[in-house]
């Protein structure tokens, strides 16, 4: 079978008529929701944390693009097949989420955007490259990923950020295989899905960390404006993995959402 028509490892928990489907970052994986998946499975939902192509035990795909992996996550819901179908995207995954909601409208019931954009970077392709030769030289310098994640995760977070957070974001970054890492980053900096915004036609939430410098809530404010009906959340004392450093805060607004729209 092809790396492409196999199924993407994922977590599962919970019941019910409307599933949630949970993406995580460049640094991450499905581990990334475990404070996350217990509390919508407790509220009604089954809820669902998967590992991106080429993380965790699923597969790399080739090619490594967007839409090949919004086709992955189609197929992960397809399996599911559930009534409803939620996607909460963080990061990258909140761009996966987008990619998925322009190729497939008619699977995705409703979305939830954390600390995303519509676009990677500035127009042209000399930031985009700028961007890529400064994440991949400590990598090329013999770092690894374990190093690369000790530089990179405290400079994500809030500046009061718990250490148990901090490092529970270190070991999943370091467990990323640097293929992978490499792969999706060379993804994402061609992502646009701009355009799309006005026509999403499901009920959305943008939710932002007060602290988050990849993702600014300037940027996350921009967005949900352009997104039909959208409502948009900044979380306080948070940064770029709010879903991580403060899960009690960013679970309550995810099930309120939910709740607002898929109840029973």
């Amino acid at each position: 079978m092809s790396p492409n028509l196999q199924l993407p490892a994922f977590l599962q928990q919970g019941a019910g008529t409307t599933a949630v489907f949970m993406l995580h970052g460049v640094g991450g994986g499905k581990e990334a929701w475990l404070e996350c998946l217990p509390e919508v499975a407790r509220s009604g939902y089954q809820a669902i944390a998967w590992d991106m192509p080429g993380y965790g035990a699923s597969p790399l795909i080739d090619p490594y693009t967007n839409s090949g992996l919004a086709r992955s996550l189609e197929r992960l819901i397809d399996h599911i097949g559930a009534h409803r179908n939620v996607v909460l995207g963080h990061s990258m995954g909140g761009m996966v989420a987008q990619e998925a909601v322009a190729l497939f409208p008619h699977k995705i019931n409703g979305l939830v955007l954390s600390g995303t954009s519509a676009a990677f970077g500035k127009p042209g392709g000399d930031w985009q490259q700028r961007f890529l030769n400064s994440r991949f030289a400590p990598l090329d310098a013999g770092m690894g990923m374990a190093g690369l994640a000790r530089t990179l995760v405290r400079g994500m977070v809030a500046p009061d950020a718990g250490e148990q957070a901090v490092h529970a974001a270190e070991r999943l970054m370091a467990r990323v295989p640097e293929s992978s890492y490499r792969a999706a980053l060379s993804a994402i900096v061609s992502f646009s899905r701009v355009d799309n915004l006005s026509n999403i036609r499901v009920p959305a939430l943008c939710i932002a960390g007060e602290h988050d410098q990849n993702a600014t809530p300037a940027v996350m404010e921009k967005m949900a404006a352009r997104i039909p009906g959208a409502q948009y959340v900044c979380l306080n004392n948070a940064g770029h993995l709010a879903n991580m450093e403060r899960p009690d805060a960013f679970n309550a607004v995810v099930l309120e959402f939910l709740k607002q729209h898929f109840s029973g």
